[in-house]
This record gives C-alpha cells, sequence and structure tokens, in this order.
C-alpha cells in the first residue's frame, strides 16, 4: 500500500491521456508504481530500524518539568510549591519561627543575682528552655527535608502564566544546597542547648565568664538568622495566596505582634546586660582588693567556702555595688538595681524588662540617661533606631488598618462635600436638594459604598453567570412573563439584568416619553398612571407592586418582526411611591429577550403578557364600559319608544260610572307610565354627557399586539 506522501506526489494521468497514450503507457505507469511501492517498504523499514533506538531512549528519559495543572501524577514524591498542602505547611513554620525568636531571649534570664554578692543559673528554667527549644529546632528540620522535596518554578518558564515546575529531585537538591542549605543548617542547629549544658560545670567554676559570653553570642547569632529566614517565607506566602492575612485587622494585629516581639528581645538584653553591669562593679572592687579577693568568690556555688565568707564580711562590696553609690556609674541599668530586678523570681523579672523595653521602644529611648560605657551607648542607640523603624511600621499598619475600615465612608463624605457645593454653585433649588440627599443616602444605607456592577463585570464569564443566577433567578421566576422560560433562558436574562434603586418621588418614565428600559419591580411601590396623550377627561391610574412590571411597550416594540429603529414612547407615566428596588433590561437586551419569545410562540404566554400589562388593562377596561354605557343607551331609549307607542298614555272620553271606575285604576297606571317617560326624557337630555364621555373611552386606541410567533425565515 502506498503511503499518502507519495500518493499525494504521484500524478494520475486522466482518462483522456489513457486513452491517448494506449495500453504500453499504462503498463509503464503501473510499473512505476510497483517500483516506487518496493521503494518505500525498503526505506520505512530502515527507518523503523533507526527510530526503534531512539524511542528506548525516550521511554527511559525522565519528566523533568509540568505545568501546576498536571500535576497530580507527582504528587506524591514531589511537593507543588503553590498547593495547599505547602501553603498550610509554610503558615505552620512562620508561627514556630516567631515562637523560636521568643524562646531564644528567655535563656538571656537564666543568669540571676543572689543577696550574698554572687551569681547562679536557674536549673529548672534550663530544662523547660531545652525541651521547648528542641520541639522548635525540629520545625527546622522537617523544613529542610521540605524544601528537599518542594519543586521550583523554571526560570526560562515565566515568560507568560504562572510558569513550569520542575520536579527533578536531583535539579531540586542541587539548587537547594546552592543556595539556601547552608543557612538553614546554621539556624537549625540546637547550639544554646548543647553549649548550656556542657558549660554548665564552667558557669559554676573559673572559666564561667568566657561560657557565657559565648552562648550569648550563639544565641544572638542564631537569633538574626532565624529572624532573616523570617522575611523570604513571608514573601512566599505572600506570592502564593496574595495576601499574608485577608483581614486588614489581622494584618494590624501581626505588625502589634512584631512591636512586642522587638519589646521583648530589648526587655531580655537590657536585663542580661544589667547582670554583666553588676558583675563589672563586683570584679572593679575584686581587682583592688586583691590577693584576698578570687573571681569565684562571686559562684554562689562556692559561697560557702570560709575565705568567701571572711571576705565578704569586711569587703563592703554590697553598700560599693548599691545604686545609691558613687563608686560605680550604672546608667541605663540603675532600675535593675533600684528596683532588685535581678534578684526576683523569674515572673516579675520578666514583666519588669519587657515593659521596660516596651516603654523605650515607644519613647525611642528619649528618657534614657547613659555613662560613657561604649558597650552602653551602643545598645542606647540601637534601642532608639529600632523603636523608631517599628513605631513607624505600627503606627503605618494601624492606620492602614483603620483608613481600610472607615474608607468607604470617607468617600461617601467627601462626595456629599462636593455635590453640597455643586448643588450650591448651580443654584439648585431646595426641593431638588433633598430629593438628590435623599437618593444619595438610600443609596448609601443600601450598597455601603460598594459598586456591584463593577465587581461583577471584573470577573470571568462562567462565574459572572453563575452569581447572576443565584442573585436574580428567584426574582425572575416571580415575575408571570417569565414563568414559562427554561433554565437556559432564564440564566441568559439574569446575566443581562441591572440593579437599580429609586427614592419617593422620582419618575421612571414619563408619558410620550422613548422608553429605554424595562423594570421589573423587585420591592416598593410605584404609581402608574396615563391621560391618553393628555386628552380632557381622561385619567386612568393603577399601582404596581413587587413582581410587576412597566416599559412592556419595548417588549412589544421588540417582538416587532421589522422593528424601528426609534424607540417607541411611553403610554403612561410611572413615579416611585416608596422608595424601591428594582432590575432593568436596557433595549438591547430586551431584543435577545423578545427572540426568545419568538421560540415559545405560545398562546397561553400571549394571554399572560395581556393580562399583566397595565396598557393592555387600561384598553380592556375602556372597552368594557364603553360597552357597557352603549348596551345602557340602547336599553334606555328602547324603553323611551315603548313608553310612546303605549295606547295608556292617550286621552279617554267620557264614559259610563262603571266604566269610570275601570279607566280610574288604568289612569293611575298611565300617570306612572307618564312619569317614567318624564324620566327617560330627563335622562335622554343627560345622554349629551355620556354621550361624550362614551367618545373619550371608545377613542383609547388598541395596543399593538405583540408579535410571538415564529419568524418567517
Amino acid at each position: 500500500t502506498l503511503s499518502h506522501a507519495h500518493l499525494c506526489s504521484i500524478r494520475f494521468p486522466n482518462d483522456f491521456d489513457i486513452s491517448k497514450s494506449g495500453s504500453s503507457n499504462v503498463s509503464k505507469f503501473l510499473k512505476t508504481i510497483s517500483i516506487k511501492n518496493h521503494e518505500q517498504t525498503s526505506s520505512s523499514n530502515l527507518e523503523k530500524v533507526e527510530i526503534e533506538p531512539k524511542m528506548k531512549v525516550f521511554r527511559k528519559k525522565k519528566l523533568s518539568r509540568v505545568f501546576s495543572e498536571d500535576y497530580d501524577g507527582v504528587q506524591w514524591k514531589i511537593l507543588d510549591p503553590r498547593g495547599r498542602p505547602i501553603n498550610i505547611w509554610n503558615k505552620c513554620f512562620l508561627i514556630a519561627s516567631l515562637t523560636s525568636l521568643f524562646v531564644d531571649p528567655l535563656f538571656f534570664y537564666l543568669p540571676s543575682v543572689n543577696n550574698e554578692i554572687c551569681m547562679d543559673a536557674s536549673y529548672p528554667m534550663e530544662i523547660v528552655l531545652t525541651i521547648v527549644r528542641s520541639v522548635i529546632d525540629a520545625f527546622y528540620l522537617v523544613q529542610i527535608l521540605v524544601q528537599f522535596r518542594t519543586a521550583y518554578v523554571a526560570p526560562s518558564s515565566r515568560v507568560f502564566g504562572r510558569g513550569e515546575l520542575v520536579i527533578d529531585s536531583s535539579k531540586i537538591a542541587s539548587r537547594y544546597l546552592r543556595k539556601d542549605f547552608l543557612l538553614d543548617v546554621l539556624a537549625t542547629l540546637p547550639l544554646p542547648q548543647v553549649l548550656i549544658w556542657a558549660a554548665i560545670p564552667s558557669l559554676r567554676g573559673s572559666n564561667r565568664i568566657g561560657a557565657k559570653h559565648a552562648l550569648r553570642l550563639t544565641i544572638i547569632s542564631q537569633f538574626l538568622l532565624r529572624l532573616c529566614l523570617i522575611f523570604p517565607l513571608s514573601s512566599h506566602i505572600i506570592k502564593t495566596t496574595g495576601v499574608m492575612v485577608e483581614a486588614a485587622w489581622a494584618g494590624a494585629v501581626y505588625n502589634l505582634v512584631l512591636f512586642m516581639l522587638a519589646s521583648h528581645v530589648m526587655g531580655s538584653c537590657w536585663y542580661l546586660l544589667a547582670v554583666e553591669r553588676q558583675e563589672q562593679c563586683w570584679k572593679k572592687i575584686c581587682d583592688q582588693q586583691q590577693p584576698y579577693c578570687q573571681y569565684w568568690y562571686f559562684d554562689c556555688q562556692r559561697k560557702n567556702d570560709n575565705s568567701r565568707i571572711a571576705w565578704y564580711q569586711w569587703s563592703n562590696i554590697s553598700t560599693l555595688c548599691g545604686p545609691s553609690s558613687n563608686f560605680f556609674q550604672f546608667g541605663i541599668f540603675n532600675d535593675a538595681l533600684t528596683h532588685r530586678v535581678t534578684q526576683s523570681s523569674f515572673l516579675n523579672k520578666y514583666t519588669y524588662c519587657f515593659w521596660w523595653g516596651l516603654r523605650n521602644l515607644s519613647s525611642i529611648g528619649q528618657n534614657l540617661l547613659t555613662t560613657t560605657d561604649i558597650n552602653e551607648i551602643n545598645f542606647a542607640v540601637v534601642l532608639a533606631i529600632l523603636g523608631l523603624l517599628l513605631f513607624a511600621l505600627l503606627i503605618g499598619n494601624m492606620q492602614t488598618f483603620l483608613q481600610s475600615t472607615t474608607m468607604r465612608l470617607e468617600e461617601w463624605r467627601i462626595r456629599r462635600t462636593d455635590t453640597e457645593e455643586w448643588m450650591h454653585h448651580r443654584q439648585l433649588p431646595h426641593d431638588l436638594k433633598e430629593r438628590v440627599r435623599k437618593y444619595d443616602l438610600y443609596r448609601w444605607v443600601t450598597t455601603r459604598g460598594v459598586d456591584e456592577e463593577s465587581i461583577v463585570r471584573s470577573l470571568p464569564v462562567d462565574l459572572r453567570r453563575d452569581i447572576k443566577r443565584h442573585l436574580c433567578l428567584d426574582l425572575v421566576r416571580r415575575v408571570p412573563l417569565f414563568d414559562q422560560m427554561d433554565e437556559c433562558i432564564l440564566d441568559a436574562i439574569c446575566e443581562r439584568l441591572k440593579p437599580l434603586l429609586y427614592t419617593a418621588g422620582t419618575c421612571l418614565v414619563r408619558e410620550a416619553d422613548p422608553v429605554n428600559e424595562m423594570h421589573f419591580i423587585i420591592r416598593g411601590h410605584l404609581d402608574s398612571y396615563t391621560t391618553d396623550g393628555g386628552r380632557t377627561g381622561f385619567f386612568n391610574s393603577c399601582q404596581l407592586g413587587p413582581c410587576d412590571f412597566c416599559g412592556e411597550e419595548l417588549l412589544t416594540w421588540a417582538l416587532d418582526p421589522r422593528p424601528s429603529i426609534i424607540l417607541p414612547s411611553s403610554t403612561r407615566t410611572v413615579t416611585v411611591l416608596t422608595e424601591v428596588e428594582a432590575f432593568a433590561l436596557a433595549a438591547e437586551d430586551v431584543t435577545f429577550v423578545a427572540s426568545q419569545f419568538r421560540k415559545l410562540h405560545s398562546k397561553q404566554l400571549r394571554h399572560t403578557f395581556r393580562f399583566y400589562s397595565n396598557q393592555w388593562r387600561t384598553w380592556a377596561a375602556c372597552f368594557i364600559q364603553a360597552a357597557w354605557f352603549r348596551y345602557k343607551r340602547r336599553k334606555e331609549a328602547a324603553a323611551l319608544n315603548k313608553a310612546k307607542q303605549s295606547p295608556l298614555a292617550a286621552p279617554l272620553p267620557t264614559e259610563p260610572r262603571d266604566e269610570r271606575i275601570r279607566s280610574v285604576s288604568l289612569g293611575q297606571k298611565a300617570s306612572e307610565f307618564a312619569v317614567y317617560a318624564a324620566t327617560l326624557a330627563a335622562s335622554n337630555r343627560k345622554g349629551g354627557s355620556m354621550r361624550g364621555e362614551l367618545e373619550i373611552i371608545s377613542s383609547l386606541q388598541k395596543p399593538v399586539e405583540p408579535d410571538f410567533s415564529v419568524e418567517d425565515r
């Protein structure tokens, strides 16, 4: 069999050429086909031999990139960085990181000062902090493992859309090892726990000072590392979910927590520096009292030593290193000695140090009186700068939160002020001003300044259709005119409805004005009346309520097989009696609905339209009144003619007495007929006005019949 390519490349001769060339040409042509067929078979076999090794290599090739939509097949191996599990884990890890930033400064509260001028460490507190810190370190270890199994977006695929995910585990591991692995490992190492338990003997011996400084530097360095890791984590959460927290108040609380955390950190640093400053005073006295004083005298484990007791009794160190002594200047740490913070219980010293940090961060360190010590000055400078930045950040976010809650109200107030200035500038009358104010207030109370139409228009078509269906379907079903339509047509109608609000006194449309929209009432009442073009003596009025509609002239115009480009004129004036909520269909939307009506072409729909149309109701009422007037006139005219032709109404001659008695009774009946005839004559004289009313009523034209039939194609 020849391939499609060869069939396309072979030119078959037509019948004229075959008949002309004869049977020899035909045989040559068939021979050529067989030769080409053999060549094609051999070439296809060669291509198959060459392609098979390539297919084997392709099958062995590993998939390295996928889109997020095609990620289900590898989800159990590699995690999607934009998936729900990773988002939940990132938020949990963020909470663990903030907890770590709170726990690490608590290590600074381990050293405490005894009344006998010695220093000790709280053993129960060491155990608690070691356990809590180890649990938090486990979160960091899990984070490292998660990073090895989390895909990343290929930089070359970010030209458009969300990009492709690299799911090759070797590439993911290589990228992570090059970028963030070292920092994560340094932040994960349990160095404070190891140093505490390894340095406890040193803290209780002569090398206590060096071990204490090493512990402090380790805690500060890991604290800064974990603080730096929070920023890319927060950025990743914002990039994935759009915001850190959805509610504005939650964002303000988040920044307030950061400010409180900074106060906690500065308070704990202040406590540790206060303990060290107090120890510096002890060392200064000890250096002056050499060789009778040794540094290990300040270890509470050696306070019962005889030489230490003898030295403590005559050294007067408690008075010299007191808060009221001029021997040593404590500067900003003087409050720690005055209030005996270093000698208090953990809860008391923690609350006081937290208050100290919060007070000085809020005041940007304005009340701090430092000495000439370089470390003390540097600490005060850092505290002032940090307080300035954090306070500005907190105030800015609080202001954003407050503005987000009152932004709509402020915009409405500004718009109302502009409206008042504009009305005053244009010198509008008082009644128009009141109507504008009333409408503006009613719209604000109803919508709170939210433009629903702009929100819905910004959504995709499918989502917009579902929202419109949820909001309008029940309301559309209440309208009897739409009761017989199927779901698809109702969805299309709901999609085109536009919500409107009206206040009392508003005129929706005036008689003889062009009809631009067809309104369907949801809530409220309206007054609809007509004078038939301003004709004297004619007035018809009715009240519209929920589930009613007005502007049916637009539907009749749209149902015309050959509609005019000029919009129809309104036959009625519609004014709002109470506050009204309604949906409207514009002229082009009514044209679409009319095309759907033609597909139904049922008599029931025509009768429904006539029954609920105010225009048809008015014409029907006038038609019935005119028929009643005509019937009444014919009946009265027939009775009058009958009374005139009756012989009882003629004069009677003189008769005998017995006949006179009979004529008396007949005369009484004749007088009754005469009275009735006079009454008919009087009513006939009033017939002029009745005829005028009849002319007015009967002159009302019949509305145009809507064409619900199928169009002739």
